[in-house]
């Protein structure tokens, strides 16, 4: 078990100049982002109503790879050095070996990271065709997959299979969170309290060969969380500055890759089994938006690449919800059935369906309460 000390030891060399990072770079795209074409107009299928910078992905992105750089030079050169050992818990000493072997699969997961967050940004400034940013989302998560050897177990012996769901799970976070990034503050909010939800369960789930805390998940989700953070410090409503997709194609891989490199089941011999519908529940909120906007488009006769106001902020919206209270409300759903991710890896299995079915529930309120907008909306 993680003790306290540990634990803000870690928030501190994670979370913290992650955020600062970010923060300060945001803040210097905020001025920059309009002379480099960086700007997101209004327009008819957008609710803000002035020009706003993009460019918060680069923020976001900085503040991940800014911590990790220190981090990784810290582990490789400072931490031989008495005076920066002496100033770290024993807690961590004796997990530098392993940071070391992690450095290099660390980096190249930043850098499948940043290529999706490179073709984010010309999609921000130029603009991409939907079938080539799916053909390179494609390409990152077959390569993370098979190169990494990132991928779902879900107790299915068949590799083919488990290789082909892991694919699609990581192009599916990542266009979750980029449709997800429709409202200030909402995107980045509920990207936010996932990787930090996902961070706890890491850090209270044992990994079942050392029956220790999964340290290298968490840091990296806890790194996601501060860079997030600082970012959201500008993007709080009114919005000084849009993550755009170089933002959230990042944050979209980086919690995918994450939730494949976890173990979720506890102890070995499996007993918890249902600990690997932890990312499910955590996810909850956007994969339900992603999945009813698809529905939508496609049930309508549109193409289900072209953005409208069909998402789920939306409907909360026309609801009579201000944007920043279906925001809000959003969080309170993620953040809910993230509590329940939570207890999945430490309950057993009858526990374990109450804990499903709270989220079910969830997600059944929400449908209930929309339906009642949409006969409204069609009543009008």
């Amino acid at each position: 078990m993680l003790d306290l000390r540990s634990l803000l030891f870690l928030l501190a060399v994670t979370t913290l100049p992650a955020a600062i990072i970010s923060w300060i770079v945001v803040a210097v795209m905020r001025r920059f982002a309009e002379p480099l074409g960086l700007v997101d107009r209004p327009g008819e299928r957008k609710v803000h109503t002035t020009p706003t910078p993009l460019g918060g992905g680069i923020g976001i992105w900085a503040g991940i790879i800014g911590t990790f750089l220190a981090g990784s030079i810290t582990v490789w050169y400072l931490i031989d050095l008495p005076m920066v050992a002496n100033l770290l818990p024993a807690s961590v000493l004796e997990h530098v070996d392993g940071l070391r072997f992690r450095t290099r699969e660390l980096w190249l997961v930043l850098g499948a990271g940043t290529v999706l967050t490179l073709l984010g940004l010309v999609d921000d400034w130029r603009g991409l065709p939907a079938t080539l940013r799916l053909a390179i989302e494609f390409a990152v998560a077959i390569a993370s997959v098979l190169v990494l050897g990132y991928g779902l177990t879900a107790f299915i012996p068949v590799p083919l299979v488990t290789s082909t769901l892991s694919v699609i799970w990581i192009v599916a976070l990542i266009n979750s969170f980029n449709m997800l990034d429709n409202m200030d503050g909402l995107s980045g909010g509920v990207a936010a309290i996932i990787a930090a939800m996902l961070a706890a369960v890491m850090l209270l789930s044992p990994d079942p060969d050392t029956q220790q805390p999964q340290f290298f998940v968490a840091a990296l989700l806890l790194v996601v969380v501060g860079s997030l953070l600082g970012f959201l410090w500008h993007n709080r409503p009114p919005a000084k500055i849009f993550m755009g997709d170089a933002g959230s194609y990042l944050v979209g891989f980086l919690i995918g890759i994450a939730t494949l490199a976890a173990t979720y089941a506890g102890y070995k011999g499996s007993e918890r089994p249902h600990g690997i519908l932890a990312p499910l529940c955590v996810m909850a909120v956007p994969l339900y938006d992603m999945t009813t906007v698809l529905w939508i488009r496609i049930r309508e006769g549109r193409s289900p690449f072209v953005a409208d106001k069909s998402h789920f902020s939306h409907r909360l919206v026309d609801l009579g919800l201000t944007k920043v209270q279906a925001v809000l409300t959003i969080y309170l759903v993620t953040g809910t059935c993230g509590l329940a991710a939570l207890l999945l890896g430490r309950v057993d299995s009858q526990a374990a369906i109450i804990v499903v079915g709270i989220v079910l529930c969830m997600l059944a309120l929400v449908v209930i309460l929309e339906s009642t907008g949409w006969r409204r909306k069609n009543k009008d």
